[in-house]
């Protein structure tokens, strides 16, 4: 009889830390100790909390370990799960007190999260359908099929409140509605797993720990629009996810929960996975219907929407991972249940993938309505090194940055998109005093620079056109003129490009020019870059009466621009430095200087 469960992180963020060889060394360790029989190994999904991973908890006490190594399996098999006694030094250390381990829920990063959408990542095996379906998987599809007409679950949907998770916030009742509204015949539910932000794996995580809960939640969408055939358009990149989400889909078709008459209620639905190549712009709904048919992602004109005119011409649902997610918990508990959770205008919870400039790195789910100081100092765990949060950017490189003075306000849909942000698919980046706005905003165009399609002439060109002046404006070579002409080019890629890639590209130039003028203009006027990261714009100096003459920074200087004797203040010649900074992080006396 198993009496503990060893619960091993399996997602991406673990798996390249090692957890696949803690996983094997716990089995090994479990066998020798003769154990095999009472404990069992499993590997699951993200646990959130990546920025400690390898993860691994015991159960049933719920003992979390952190930075697991191979080493350390040995000792956590002999001390906790033969004798009780868990090994305080290894475990997350927020859950220690004394002797005492207490519950992972009352620490700083789970105890404000509400878990919909993430439920079972972290809990099931991802890989054993028995386990999805312990924790009451398949009941909401069972329900919709033998209690509920097609036009009863939109209702319900609707009624809930939910808004599409990829980034627009559509209601997602409504457009099923849309696509049910169309006459009888060929029609497809698509899922956008291509999740092309940097620094985005909300729907990653998802597929890699919880990949029935699509399955499931398409089923659903196919039965309520009459669909009977599903499409996952997913990142090639992901290989877990990939590989968990097919044994998933075979699970299913093996269970009589795929294909024809699904539990002998006469409704047929059958799915499969397509392989993105990467493209960003994919991310958008026509462009990513055009790749699944087999053509160059690019978008379309709209109208008419995928819903009237989608894949292969014919009406299509398409919502994103996190979405879908929603909808088997709202089909079991309730639209008012649902709808009690989060803000007037934005129900239930979101996905951030925390990142950044934050200790607690990971990923978080959280109710709509709760501020992003609870997000950031609470859940987060504050800004490393006692540096001061200077701003944090939402949606991606097609959202916006909220700056330090508008840290209370309630992340909902409306919030953000008043101050110029928006929601997204849910990517949060964290900047520090250490970050330049202006370096930021460069970095973030010149991505979707890279990724546009090249269909519409305002982002193909216009994209370029403002990376240049940004480049321009980093390098010391901007003028005021410059700052107005960016701001003109930006409204007018906006207003004028083809699809979603360009008109959102300017967000960040324009939330963090908002915000942020001084800097823009310290880097065009004064020719200084007061976070010191533009390179073209710092100059590095010696403090004479700090210097000791040890020849540190003269020994690992590249280019051999710094000169003086042993025991003498040594000078950088600046026509010669390159300012790579190896001499500042060398200089023990801290007499190096740069500004």
């Amino acid at each position: 009889m198993i009496r503990s469960h060893v619960l091993v992180c399996a997602g991406t963020g673990c798996t390249s830390s090692g957890s696949e060889k803690v996983a094997a060394a716990f089995e090994a360790e479990i066998n020798k100790a003769g154990l095999a029989d009472e404990v069992r190994v499993v590997k699951t999904g993200c646990f959130g909390l990546c920025a400690v991973g390898p993860i691994a908890v015991v159960y049933p006490d719920g003992t979390l370990y952190a930075n697991v190594t191979q080493e350390d399996c040995a000792e956590i098999v002999s001390e906790h799960l033969l004798k009780g006694r868990p090994v305080t030094r290894l475990v997350y250390d927020e859950t220690v007190q004394g002797d005492t381990v207490t519950s992972l829920e009352e620490t700083g990063f789970y105890k404000k999260q509400v878990r919909i959408a993430l439920a079972n990542c972290g809990i099931i095996d991802p890989e054993d359908i028995s386990e999805y379906i312990a924790m009451d998987g398949y009941q909401a599809l069972g329900k919709v099929l033998t209690e509920m007409t097609p036009g009863e679950v939109i209702d319900v949907i609707k009624a809930s409140g939910l808004r599409g998770r990829g980034g627009a916030g559509f209601p997602t009742g409504l457009k099923w509605s849309f696509a049910a509204a169309q006459p009888p015949g060929k029609k497809y539910v698509a899922c956008n797993a291509d999740e092309g932000d940097p620094g985005a794996f909300m729907d990653r995580s998802v597929l890699e720990g919880d990949p029935h809960v699509l399955i499931e939640a398409m089923a659903i969408a196919g039965y309520a629009i009459g669909a009977d055939q599903g499409v996952v358009y997913v990142r090639a990149e992901y290989p877990i996810a990939v590989k968990r989400l097919q044994i998933a889909v075979d699970q299913a078709r093996e269970q009589g929960l795929l294909g024809d008459n699904i539990l002998g209620t006469g409704f047929s639905f059958d799915m499969e996975l397509r392989l993105g190549a990467g493209a960003f712009v994919c991310g958008e709904e026509t462009a990513l219907l055009t790749s699944i048919e087999g053509n160059r992602g690019e978008p379309r004109p709209r109208p008419p929407f995928p819903a009237v005119k989608g894949l292969f011409g014919k009406p299509t649902v398409l919502n994103n991972v996190e979405t879908y997610a929603n909808i088997p918990p709202i089909i079991l508990k309730g639209a008012e249940w649902f709808s009690s959770i989060g803000t007037e205008k934005s129900k239930g919870t979101k996905v951030f993938a925390l990142g950044g400039k934050v200790n607690n790195v990971g990923l978080v789910e959280v109710p709509m309505g709760i501020t992003l100081r609870e997000i950031v100092e609470e859940i987060g765990g504050g800004i490393p090194n006692g540096k001061k949060f200077k701003a944090a950017q939402t949606g991606g490189p097609s959202g916006g940055c909220i700056p330090s003075s508008l840290m209370d306000i309630k992340i909902d849909y409306d919030n953000l998109m008043e101050i110029g942000s928006m929601m997204g698919s849910g990517g949060l980046i964290v900047m520090d005093e250490d970050n330049c706005m202006v370096d930021m905003s460069r970095f973030f165009l010149e991505f979707t620079e890279e990724e546009s399609c090249g269909k519409c002439t305002p982002c193909r060109i216009g994209t370029k056109r403002l990376f240049e002046i940004l480049t321009k404006i980093t390098e010391g070579k901007g003028t005021m003129e410059d700052l107005d002409k960016m701001e003109a080019l930006c409204y007018y890629i906006k207003d004028n490009s083809l699809c979603g890639l360009g008109q959102t590209a300017p967000n960040p130039v324009l939330s963090m020019y908002r915000y942020f003028k001084d800097e823009y203009i310290a880097h065009v006027r004064d020719k200084k870059c007061p976070s010191g990261v533009c390179k073209d714009l710092l100059s590095f100096t010696i403090i004479a009466e700090k210097c000791i003459g040890c020849t540190l920074c003269k020994r690992v200087c590249p280019v051999g621009c710094i000169s003086g004797n042993v025991k003498e203040a040594h000078v950088i010649d600046q026509d010669k430095c390159i300012k790579c900074g190896a001499c500042v992080e060398k200089c023990k006396p801290k007499a190096i200087i740069k500004a």
